[in-house]
C-alpha cells in the first residue's frame, strides 16, 4: 500500500504497524531526537509522531531556520534551534527537558556523517560528533536530568578493516566473508569513524560512571528518500537521472545497505528494550559491491522508466578516499538484536531503491544544488 505522504519513506500499512508495535512504549512519552531535520533523524521523527510521542526537535541551530525535511510536521512537534558545540544551548535545552512529566527518550542522531567530508572538515566532525556528544552527556549529569534511555547513533564505519593481527577475534561465514558482530574489533579508518568511537565510549562512560541508561546503536549504511545526494546511493542516482556516465570511487568495496525505515526499527526497538550499557548493531545482514549495488540501482530505475538504457559506471581516482582509507567489507550480524528483540529488516534491495529512486526522481529541486559531481575538482564521493 502507497503512501499518502509525498515526503514519506513509509507506507500507510508500515506506520500501522509501527503505531501498534510502538504506540504503548513512546505514546504520550517525551522524546528528544537530536539531528531531527537530517536524514535519518527525520524518518525517525515522523514515525515517533506517527506513534503518538511528544517530540522534542533539535535542530541545528542556522540563521534561516530553515527545515528541509520535518516542515510538514511543524503543527505536531516542538522544534529547538541549537547546536552540539556550543553548550550553552544545550544547557537551556536540558534545563527545559526537566520540566516534561516523565523521564524523556533521548536519540542522538545529531552529527557530521559524511566520511569524504570528514576529511575536508576534521576540526566540525570532531566538535561535532565527539564534543557534540560530550557536551549532550555532560549537560544531562550537571542539570540531572533522568532519562527513561539515551540512545547514540554509531556507525558500521568503525569497523574498518581486519588487522591480521586480531583476525582470529573476527567471525567468518564458511566461504570466508567477514561478519561483523558487537564484539567484532574497531579499526577506524576515517575522522568520521574515529569521532563516532569516540562518542561511542564517551557514551558508555558517562552509563558506567553516572548510571546514564545509555545504549549504542552501529546501524550499517542506511539508504532512502532525503539522504544527501553525496552519498554513493544517491551520487549513483542522481547522475544516473541526469546523464549517461556515473562517476565513482572504488567500485571493490562491499556494504550491507539498510534502507531508512528498518534503521528507524532498529533505534525504535533498541531504545524501547535494549539493556542499559550494552551495544546493538544491525543492518540488511548481506553486502553488496559498490560496482553490483550501482548496477542494481541502474536496472531498477531504467525498468521503471526513470533514464532510458545505456548508463556506463566509470571508476575516478579523484573520487578514491584519500591514501589507504576506503573500508573494504562491511556486513552485520544482527543476531543479538534479533535474539532479543525479534527485529529483522523487512524492506528488500529491490523495494529500497525503487522507493529511493522515486523521490529522488520527484524531487529534484531538493537536492540539484547540492550534488558535487557538478563540480570541478571532485570531492571524494566512495562508498558512505
Amino acid at each position: 500500500m502507497k503512501s499518502n505522504r509525498p515526503e514519506s519513506a513509509w507506507t500507510d500499512e508500515g506506520l500501522a504497524a509501527l503505531k501498534g508495535e510502538f504506540g504503548d512504549v513512546y505514546g504520550g512519552r517525551t522524546v528528544l531526537v537530536t539531528g531531527a531535520d537530517g536524514f535519518m533523524g527525520s524518518h525517525l521523527t515522523e514515525a515517533l509522531v506517527n506513534v503518538g510521542a511528544n517530540v522534542v526537535a533539535f535542530v541545528r541551530a542556522t540563521s534561516s531556520g530553515a527545515l528541509n525535511n520535518i516542515g510538514q510536521l511543524r503543527g505536531q512537534l516542538r522544534v529547538v534551534f541549537a547546536d552540539l558545540t556550543d553548550k550553552t544551548s544545550i544547557d537551556y535545552l536540558v534545563r527545559d527537558l526537566r520540566e516534561a512529566p516523565d523521564r524523556p527518550y533521548v536519540f542522538h542522531l545529531g552529527a557530521q556523517a559524511h566520511v569524504g567530508e570528514s576529511w575536508h572538515r576534521p576540526y566540525e566532525t570532531v566538535m561535532a560528533n565527539t564534543v557534540g556528544t560530550l557536551n549532550l552527556l555532560q549537560s544531562i549529569v550537571d542539570h540531572g536530568l533522568e532519562l527513561e534511555k539515551f540512545d547514540t547513533a554509531g556507525t558500521s564505519e568503525e569497523y574498518g578493516n581486519v588487522h591480521e593481527e586480531v583476525r582470529h577475534h573476527h567471525d567468518f561465514d564458511d566461504a570466508g566473508a567477514l561478519i561483523l558482530h558487537e564484539r567484532s574489533p574497531l579499526n577506524p579508518k576515517s575522522i568520521y569513524a574515529t569521532a563516532k568511537v569516540a562518542a561511542d565510549f564517551l557514551t558508555m562512560n558517562f552509563h558506567d560512571a553516572y548510571g546514564l541508561p545509555a545504549v549504542v546503536t552501529r546501524m550499517f549504511n542506511n539508504y532512502g528518500p532525503r539522504q544527501n545526494p553525496r552519498y554513493v546511493t544517491g551520487t549513483i542516482i542522481t547522475q544516473a537521472l541526469e546523464r549517461s556516465e556515473i562517476e565513482l570511487g572504488q567500485l571493490d568495496p562491499m556494504r550491507d545497505f539498510c534502507f531508512c525505515t528498518d534503521g528507524v526499527r532498529g533505534h525504535l526497538t533498541v531504545a524501547a528494550h535494549g539493556n542499559p550499557g550494552d551495544l546493538y548493531v544491525y543492518g540488511q545482514g548481506q553486502n553488496i559491491t559498490m560496482r553490483d549495488w550501482a548496477e542494481l540501482i541502474i536496472r531498477t530505475g531504467e525498468a521503471a522508466g526513470h533514464w532510458p538504457a545505456g548508463r556506463e559506471i566509470v571508476s575516478l581516482k579523484e573520487r578514491y578516499r584519500p591514501g589507504a582509507t576506503d573500508v573494504m567489507a562491511l556486513r552485520v550480524g544482527y543476531e543479538k538484536l534479533h535474539r532479543e528483540t525479534g527485529w529483522e529488516p523487512l524492506v528488500s534491495w529491490e523495494e529500497g531503491v525503487a522507493k529511493t529512486i522515486a523521490w529522488y526522481a520527484e524531487n529534484r529541486h531538493r537536492w540539484i544544488g547540492r550534488v558535487d559531481w557538478m563540480t570541478a575538482p571532485k570531492a571524494s564521493v566512495a562508498a558512505p
